[in-house]
């Protein structure tokens, strides 16, 4: 059962890692809008316990967009977005 997840996982990983950098970008993008609704939604007059439902959907979101969007760029992407960040600082 073990390797069949781990094959599954694999079949997923190479899938990320095939699609284009702008991709990747726009993935690990997508994870701000999640974060700031994750902490946004506790100023709703809703139930503590609707408040934790729905902060661990949303912190679960952005850091899937996270996590997907850094497996997609991959390495070499995440240096090509780290030095277009300096030029645009610089």
């Amino acid at each position: 059962m073990k390797r069949c997840c781990v094959r599954q996982w694999d079949k997923v990983k190479r899938w990320l890692q095939s699609l284009s950098f702008r991709t990747g970008v726009i993935v690990l993008l997508c994870c701000i809008p999640f974060y700031i609704l994750s902490f946004a939604q506790m100023l709703l007059p809703i139930s503590a316990t609707a408040k934790g439902v729905l902060w661990t959907i949303l912190f679960g979101m952005a850091k899937t967009c996270q996590y997907g969007g850094l497996t997609i760029l991959g390495v070499e992407g995440y240096n090509r977005l780290k030095s277009w960040i300096k030029r645009k600082k610089g």
